[in-house]
C-alpha cells in the first residue's frame, strides 16, 4: 500500500469538565456524501474516557466542521463494567440505526483494570447513543478473563462478523504493567448474543517478542479481507500498526511489511503511530490513526494512493 499523510488533524487539549486531553482510538463514519464523523475518547483531567466525535469535510479531512460538545455515550453506572471509561470498538449502520460497539474499563483490585465489550444505538444520526444493557454483549470467558473487546463487525450473509481482541495476563515492562492480548473471530445472529463457549477462532497471534496484538480493523476489497492491528513487543518501545489478509475473514496472513506507513521525522507521529482505521468514501480512502503517546496528542489522517 502506498500513503500520503495529510498530517495531524486533531489535538485535544482542556476545554470543559470531561475533556482535558487525548482522542483514543478514532473511528471514521460517513455521516453525509460530505461528512465524515470521527468518533473517539476524550480523557478528563483522572484520564477517564467519554465517547465524543469530531466532524471532518470528507473532501479534506485536514478541515474540521464541528466537535461535540458533550459525549455521545458517557460512562456507565458506578459498578457497571464501563464504570471507568469508554472507548471505541466500532460504528456500523443498520437499518434506521447507527450501532456503536465500545469498549469498557473498570478499575479492580488485583489487576490493572478489566475491559468488555458494550452495544449503544443512535436514532438521531450519531449524535448521541443509549445503551443496549448495563451489562456487556462480549464478557470475560476463558480466553479473554479480563479483556473481551469487540473492535471490528461487519453484517454479511445475515450474520454479525466479529474481531475482537481477547486477553487474561500481564506485562511488565520497566515497573508497570500491560495487558497481554491478541486476537479472534466470532460470529453473532443478531450482533447482540455471542457464544465464544461455542464458536471463536484465533486469528493472529503474539509473534517473537510482542506481548499484544490487538484492535482488529478489518475491512473487504473486492473478495479480499484487510486487517490492520497495532502490536507491542516488549522492548517498550515497538508500538506500531501491521497488516493481515484473509481469503474467508477467519484464516489470515500477517504482511506487516505491506502496510506502507510510516513514522514522521518529526511532529506528533515521530513516535508512536497506531490503532489505523480506514474510510472509504466513495472517491477516496483515508486512514485515521493516533500519533504520539497512544493518542494523547490526537489523530491524523492519510490518503491512500494505491493499493
Amino acid at each position: 500500500m502506498k500513503w500520503k499523510k495529510l498530517g495531524q488533524v486533531f489535538k485535544q487539549t482542556a476545554s470543559s469538565s470531561w475533556i482535558n486531553d487525548s482522542a483514543l482510538t478514532p473511528t471514521p463514519f460517513l455521516i453525509s456524501p460530505d461528512v465524515i464523523r470521527v468518533y473517539a475518547g476524550f480523557r478528563d483531567n483522572l484520564g477517564v474516557s467519554r465517547i465524543g466525535f469530531v466532524d471532518v469535510a470528507a473532501d479534506n479531512p485536514a478541515n474540521i466542521l464541528n466537535v461535540s460538545n458533550e459525549p455521545c455515550l458517557d460512562i456507565g453506572e458506578d459498578g457497571c463494567f464501563d464504570d471507568n471509561g469508554v472507548i471505541l470498538g466500532d460504528v456500523v449502520k443498520f437499518g434506521n440505526e447507527i450501532r456503536m460497539y465500545y469498549v469498557g474499563f473498570q478499575l479492580v483490585k488485583k489487576v490493572k483494570f478489566l475491559a468488555y465489550t458494550g452495544l449503544a444505538i443512535s436514532t438521531d444520526n450519531g449524535i448521541s447513543f443509549q445503551r443496549v444493557s448495563k451489562t456487556p454483549v462480549l464478557d470475560r470467558t476463558d480466553s479473554g478473563v479480563t479483556i473481551n473487546a469487540i473492535h471490528s463487525i461487519i453484517f454479511e450473509n445475515g450474520l454479525w462478523r466479529t474481531w475482537y481482541a481477547a486477553g487474561s495476563d500481564w506485562q511488565e515492562i520497566k515497573g508497570q504493567q500491560y495487558p497481554k492480548y491478541n486476537i479472534w473471530y466470532t460470529e453473532s445472529e443478531n450482533g447482540i448474543d455471542f457464544d465464544l463457549k461455542s464458536s471463536n477462532t484465533l486469528c493472529i497471534d503474539n509473534q517473537q517478542d510482542e506481548y499484544r496484538i490487538g484492535r482488529p480493523s478489518v475491512f473487504k476489497v473486492k473478495d479480499k479481507y484487510f486487517m490492520f492491528y497495532t502490536k507491542g513487543s516488549t522492548s517498550g518501545h515497538d508500538y506500531f500498526p501491521g497488516v493481515a489478509t484473509s481469503p474467508d475473514g477467519i484464516h489470515w496472513t500477517r504482511e506487516d511489511s505491506e502496510l506502507g506507513l510510516f513514522l514522521s521525522q518529526s511532529g506528533f507521529d515521530s513516535e508512536h503511530l497506531c490503532y489505523p482505521r480506514i474510510i472509504d468514501t466513495g472517491r477516496k480512502v483515508y486512514c485515521f490513526y493516533n500519533g504520539n503517546n497512544m493518542g494523547k496528542e490526537g489523530f491524523g489522517v492519510a490518503e491512500l494512493i494505491q493499493w
